[in-house]
């Protein structure tokens, strides 16, 4: 791996975290009200819907990490984990400081009035979410078959994931989580560039 190969993909994989800096338990009075945002609010919509999709991308991350032998393809599944990981303990952690629960009946996507939209297939529960049956065939490939297929379904997540993204940095009213947003649409564009680029030296392209 060259050096600006691995500095962008350390820095694809800091730089949300790096947006949310000074996270405190005092997010719930970032508004600077003193305001908890409601259940049905896009804050806390983003912040269910967003835990769900980044706990996807975890678990797909260390199965294909567990597939292949690639450095650069590991180093990339991991960064990718470790940061989505945490960044779910964050939004997981704002709800229980806000009093509000995890799970909602309102459709997924309901914050961003897209509660109606269909859905790719068992499992693919919002934009870029792959279908269960995508996630058991990752975990049966090895090797180049298992990169390229990591790589775009991971292409077609993070697209999804940006458009969300972007929805909370328009529609949320707390700053630190308006900021997290950001940075995810920042890192994650980031990361679909990088993915472009690994997927095009394996001869494949992104599947959308």
């Amino acid at each position: 791996m060259t050096p600006k190969r691995a500095g962008w993909i350390a820095g694809a994989a800091a730089a949300a975290l790096v947006a949310a800096g000074g996270i405190t338990y005092a997010v719930a009075g970032d508004d600077g009200a003193g305001r908890v945002p409601t259940a049905d609010s896009a804050d806390a919509g983003f912040a269910r819907d967003m835990s769900v999709h980044h706990q996807q991308a975890v678990e797909m991350s260390y199965i294909a990490r567990d597939r292949t032998e690639d450095e650069e393809v590991r180093r990339l599944a991991y960064d990718i984990a470790q940061t989505q990981a945490n960044q779910r303990g964050m939004m997981i952690g704002w709800l229980d400081l806000w009093g509000l629960p995890k799970v909602s009946s309102d459709p997924p996507m309901s914050w961003m009035g897209m509660g109606d939209m269909p859905s790719a297939g068992e499992g693919s529960l919002m934009p870029g979410m792959a279908t269960d049956a995508e996630m058991e065939k990752l975990a049966t490939l090895d090797g180049r078959r298992a990169e390229v297929f990591y790589l775009q379904l991971m292409t077609d997540h993070h697209k999804g994931g940006v458009h969300m993204a972007q929805g909370c940095a328009d529609r949320c009213t707390v700053g630190v989580e308006k900021r997290l947003a950001q940075g995810m649409v920042e890192s994650q564009e980031s990361e679909i560039r990088l993915m472009a680029d690994l997927l095009a030296e394996r001869g494949a392209k992104p599947r959308t």
